[in-house]
């Protein structure tokens, strides 16, 4: 059973709480170091799907996935990363309106290809004369990039850097953190708060992609059984006063 102040996998409460309470947080650690572990074993190599070169190729990739599979980014990179071979190459694009076009047509299958070759660009260049070329390493530095925000930072410092100053909450982890009873809260950022109380920090940087895969693969956005998904069973055998 789960403690009076976790939620039920089939019951999910509509009102945001405060923080996880001191006295609540053991049973929250340990329900997560449960689930951690089944997910180890589900997926013992689980990393971002998103195919790179760099670090900056990773930022384009990113951006490029919002709203959009990671498949169809993955499809859209290969000739994209090819055309636009270095930094450069994206800032002379951002130049002219004639460039700014024929970039928006090369990311056009990804959706929203207007405001992400904007962001693109943009970032191209504040990259290249704010931070001489080279993607910062820090937090704070990252989110002044058009287009990124806490988010995307996690993703790109800890796959380019393995900088983990937090951990990255996407749909998949914003969604299955309420389903598995690791918070209550709606918005990512209270979210990402949750879960950085009741994972180790070691472990920040692998959760973000355990959960992705688990619900990419398991726990679905779709209606279906949850009673049929691993952790469901696994998270039974939790003994919680």
């Amino acid at each position: 059973m789960l403690p009076a102040d976790l939620p039920s996998l089939h019951n999910l409460p509509c009102r945001n709480i405060a923080m996880i309470s001191e006295k609540a947080l053991p049973q929250y650690q340990k329900r997560a170091q449960k689930i951690y572990r089944t997910l180890k074993k589900l997926f013992p190599h689980a990393t971002i799907a998103l195919t790179f070169g760099n670090p900056w190729e990773l930022l384009v990739a990113v951006q490029l996935s919002a709203q959009c599979t990671d498949k169809k980014v993955n499809e859209v990179t290969p000739a994209l990363f090819k055309k636009y071979r270095t930094l450069d190459d994206y800032v002379k694009a951002g130049k002219t309106a004639a460039g700014v076009r024929a970039f928006e047509q090369m990311i056009r299958q990804t959706g929203f290809y207007h405001a992400k070759a904007r962001n693109i660009l943009a970032a191209a260049k504040m990259v290249k004369e704010k931070f001489h070329g080279t993607l910062p390493r820090t937090m704070a530095e990252m989110v002044t990039i058009p287009g990124v925000g806490r988010k995307s930072a996690n993703v790109i410092l800890g796959n380019a850097y393995g900088v983990v100053e937090g951990i990255a909450v996407d749909t998949h982890v914003m969604r299955l953190a309420r389903v598995l009873g690791l918070s209550r809260e709606k918005t990512p950022e209270k979210i990402e708060r949750d879960l950085m109380q009741i994972f180790p920090r070691k472990q920040w940087f692998e959760a973000t992609y355990l959960i992705i895969d688990y619900g990419r693969k398991y726990c679905v956005a779709r209606p279906h059984d949850h009673a049929k998904c691993p952790l469901t069973k696994a998270l039974g055998a939790i003994a919680v006063p």
